[in-house]
């Protein structure tokens, strides 16, 4: 009988094993590709929420969610598995807990107002009045401050442990995510109305520069790759991730991302960043070559999920997708390779 042929190899025995080696080999590659970048590795239901779910926070063993259109916020516990959900808030967007202080600061979008919690028994110890539309929140430890974002356009200090203001900076429109530098003075702030990148010196309390977006609008979500000095903004329309040169402020890189961007988070340790779609998708960014960015994963999540948190010491990303026909709430939870 004559012996099967690989790949349509003809001639010799020669020949054959050669052929034959070659098709083992392409095998063996096949088996060992590359494993994708996140894989999920569990799913928290939250049952009972509803709506959109906007902004997270860790101390290291719980996770703070805003549950926005749930009027809560939800505490999940990592280590026992044990939720509890926190009443009394009015569209909760943004979250810092300040480890030094024990304190949980939450931005309330509808009551014009920042709370703050001990986060040992999670009481409200204090609320910050006239603060309205109050978004974004971080935390500046060299400051022994929180500041938020809010308003037409500033961003207040508050202290640390009592969260009495400190005064604060004007911009030319509502703050969206912004970003603060760990080894200068700088604040990098997205204005969307302003079509901008703002950058604010936190020292001195004023707008020391304004990078414009160039033919991009919907600046949402921002994460900072400080050792390199690059930017990371999101923007919607078109969706795109920028990259800016935090040195000159000029564009360096433009890369077509999912719809519906609302989180960033940069990967030191990968040289990676996630961009969170709400079109239903985590789009992995590769940064290892300087300004050479692209994209080297899409992973499927769910529509509307567009926000979450990444933390580096677990090694994992979560991702916050809402409540859908009957899907409940959830929080996704990749592990990082």
């Amino acid at each position: 009988m004559e012996p099967t042929r690989l790949c349509g190899a003809g001639g010799g025995a020669g020949v054959r094993r050669m052929a034959a080696a070659a098709a083992l080999a392409a095998c063996a590659l096949a088996a060992v590709a590359d494993p994708p970048p996140i894989e999920l590795v569990d799913t928290i239901a939250l049952p009972g929420v509803k709506g959109r779910i906007d902004h997270f926070a860790t101390d290291g063993r719980r996770l703070f969610v805003a549950a926005l259109g749930n009027d809560t916020v939800e505490v999940l516990d990592r280590r026992d598995g044990t939720r509890r959900s926190l009443s009394g808030f009015r569209e909760p967007q943004g979250l810092a807990y300040v480890a030094g202080t024990n304190r949980i600061f939450v931005a309330n979008g509808e009551d014009d107002r920042v709370d703050v919690l001990d986060a040992r028994t999670l009481e409200p110890i204090r609320h910050v009045e006239r603060m309205p539309d109050a978004d974004n929140v971080r935390h500046l430890a060299a400051d022994r401050a929180v500041v938020v974002g809010y308003g037409n356009g500033e961003l207040r200090w508050l202290d640390a442990a009592s969260g009495e203001p400190r005064g604060g900076v004007p911009l030319p429109g509502h703050p969206e995510s912004f970003e603060v530098e760990a080894s200068g003075h700088r604040i990098f702030v997205n204005v969307p109305s302003a079509r901008a990148v703002v950058v604010v010196d936190r020292m001195k309390r004023v707008e020391v520069a304004r990078w414009p977006l160039e033919g991009a609008s919907g600046n949402y979500p921002m994460a900072l790759d400080e050792r390199h000095g690059r930017l990371f903004v999101g923007t919607r329309s078109p969706a795109r991730l920028l990259v800016y040169d935090t040195g000159s402020g000029a564009i360096v890189a433009s890369v077509p991302i999912g719809g519906d961007v609302d989180d960033l988070f940069h990967d030191a340790e990968r040289e990676r960043v996630y961009a969170i779609c709400g079109g239903g998708r985590i789009d992995v960014i590769g940064t290892g070559v300087r300004d050479a960015y692209r994209i080297v994963a899409s992973i499927a999540t769910a529509r509307g999920a567009r926000t979450g948190l990444f933390a580096p010491a677990e090694r994992r990303l979560y991702v916050a997708a809402p409540a859908t026909g009957e899907s409940p709430a959830r929080i996704l939870v990749y592990a990082t390779r």
